[in-house]
Parts: C-alpha cells; sequence; structure tokens
C-alpha cells in the first residue's frame, strides 16, 4: 500500500455491477480533478482469443479446468508486479485487450497497429503524473500461494450479486450480445465453477467494501429466467469490512440515501435504484480523504 501513488481495486465479474461502480468512480474523478491510470483486467488474460480456444482444448483433452477466472489462464505475477511499481513510483506497463471493433480502431488509430478484436495490445507505460491507478476487472484482490495483488492496494472494492443472479446476467448477456447458445452458456458456468470458488469468491473476504446486489424477484432457476431483474426489482448490501479505516459516519448516509436501513453494524441495506448514487456518496469522501494525505 502507498500513501502516495494509491491504488483502487474495484473487483467482480463481468455483469456483476462494476460498470455501474466505475462510472461512479470516474464521476468522482472528473468532479475533484484526479488523473487516474485506469486498468482493465482483461488485459493480464495469459491468453488471446484464439489462443484461450487452443488451451481450452488442450486443457479438455487432459481433463483439466481452465477458465478465465483461474490462475493458469492470468498473469498475476504480472499485475502484482504493476501494483508493486506503482505503488513505490508511480509507473509501470499496461496494455489493452480489444473487445470490439470500435475499440480496435480506436486503439489501432493511436498506436499505429493493425489489431483486431479479442487481441492485446503491445505494453505501453503508464504515462507520467497520474494521481491514481484505478483497477476494474476480476482479480483486483486475488490472493494465491505464488502471488499476493491485494497487499498493493489501499482501497479494495467488491461487486457481487448473489449467485442466481450472476449467473441470469451473464446467460442474457451471452446469448443476445454474443448469440451464445444456451448449453455453451451452461457448459461456461460449470468450467469456471471450481476457479469461482477458489479464485474469485476468497477476495470478497479482503475487499473494504462489499456492494452485493439481491433480488426482490424469484431467481430460483436462473436458466429459464426471461428478464434480469430490474434495479427496482432488487436491493444492494452494503458491507464494510472496517468501518473505523475509513471513518464512516452511518447516520449520515443514511439521511442522504433515501428507504436504506442498517441490518448490522458494518452493514447496511439501499434500494437496488440507488446502487450508484449510494457508490458516489459512499466512495467520494473516502478517496478525497485519501488524496489528501497523498499530497501533503
Amino acid at each position: 500500500m502507498s500513501t502516495q501513488h494509491p491504488i483502487i481495486a474495484v473487483t467482480g465479474s463481468s455483469g456483476a455491477g462494476t460498470t455501474t461502480v466505475k462510472r461512479a468512480l470516474e464521476h468522482i474523478f472528473y468532479r475533484d480533478g484526479y488523473n487516474a491510470a485506469v486498468i482493465e483486467g482483461d488485459s493480464f488474460h495469459r491468453y488471446d482469443r484464439a489462443e484461450m480456444k487452443v488451451a481450452m482444448a488442450e486443457a479438455s483433452k487432459e481433463h483439466r479446468n481452465l477458465s478465465h477466472f483461474g490462475a493458469d489462464a492470468n498473469r498475476f505475477d504480472l499485475l502484482e508486479e504493476l501494483f508493486r511499481s506503482y505503488s513505490e513510483t508511480g509507473g509501470g506497463k499496461k496494455r489493452y485487450y480489444i473487445h470490439s471493433d470500435e475499440e480496435a480502431a480506436e486503439l489501432n488509430a493511436r498506436l499505429g497497429t493493425n489489431l483486431d478484436p479479442g487481441q492485446f495490445t503491445p505494453w505501453e507505460d503508464i504515462p507520467d503524473g497520474t494521481d491514481l491507478l484505478f483497477y476494474e476487472g476480476l482479480h483486483g484482490m486475488v490472493v494465491t500461494e505464488e502471488h499476493d495483488v491485494a497487499q498493493h492496494v489501499d482501497l479494495g472494492v467488491g461487486v457481487v450479486p448473489i449467485v442466481n443472479l450472476e449467473w441470469i446476467q451473464k446467460i442474457h448477456r451471452d446469448n443476445l450480445e454474443r448469440g451464445y447458445s444456451a448449453e455453451a452458456i451452461v457448459d461456461t458456468i460449470m468450467r469456471r465453477m471450481p476457479d469461482y470458488i477458489t479464485t474469485i469468491v476468497p477476495q470478497f473476504t479482503l475487499t473494504d467494501i462489499n456492494f452485493q446486489r439481491v433480488s426482490t424477484v424469484d431467481t430460483s432457476n436462473p436458466f429459464i429466467a426471461r428478464d434480469i431483474p430490474t434495479p427496482d426489482e432488487s436491493f444492494v448490501i452494503i458491507r464494510f469490512q472496517d468501518p473505523k479505516k475509513f471513518d464512516i459516519d452511518f447516520p449520515y448516509l443514511l439521511s442522504m440515501i433515501h428507504d436504506s436501513i442498517m441490518t448490522r453494524r458494518n452493514s447496511m441495506i439501499v434500494p437496488g435504484g440507488k446502487m450508484g448514487y449510494a457508490m458516489e456518496i459512499i466512495l467520494a469522501p473516502i478517496i478525497e480523504r485519501m488524496m489528501e494525505q497523498c499530497c501533503r
């Protein structure tokens, strides 16, 4: 951890709600004038899209499990090195994983490359003069026998819906946006489950704040659900690992977030539609205090 070069890590699987946190943090950075080095977790995958297909086929033949959730498909060593380097010097190496044709066109124009979706850009230096590092992805708080990424993080935020809701979101996204069959999506969920249990879930014990979305409609069979529950059909449990660490003012939060309640001394519930607003109300003073300390 570093008071001079803070690191914020938002951890959660795709579709879990990390985009909402990212948007809330971007609003805070913009309003307060912070220049953040943004790091996407996908950029630390070990394989590009074509290589991953080959590696998965080989793993299947050998009766091994391989998924983007686990260590074998990621470069935790490089992620740990980036966090260590940034915390000490404010610098490090980053790259991008290209998700779409639009991203490919933008990055190719900037970098002078000719890359396609599913490929990585070359490694490049984080620009000088950034105020903090903001990571969003699967492994911002990961700890294994070989690597400890979490030790370098100043503020860890977990975003994790209840598992059936997470599956519904994945099924709908992969089917509607990517055209995957129901059978292929279920196969992916099953293949990822061991890594989800051993690598993803333990991170939410280490995060400083967790936002867990819980639906108020029936999600008992996510594989037949026709719709994703809306924000207004859900509530969000917010758990603070140690409220004293960030001087959390619960009476203030309860007065600012309508219909919020306390459920434990370190947990509160807010309406699902207020999730983004609650994130800004909670995270803004924490980040502002963090930046004040680093600039003394």
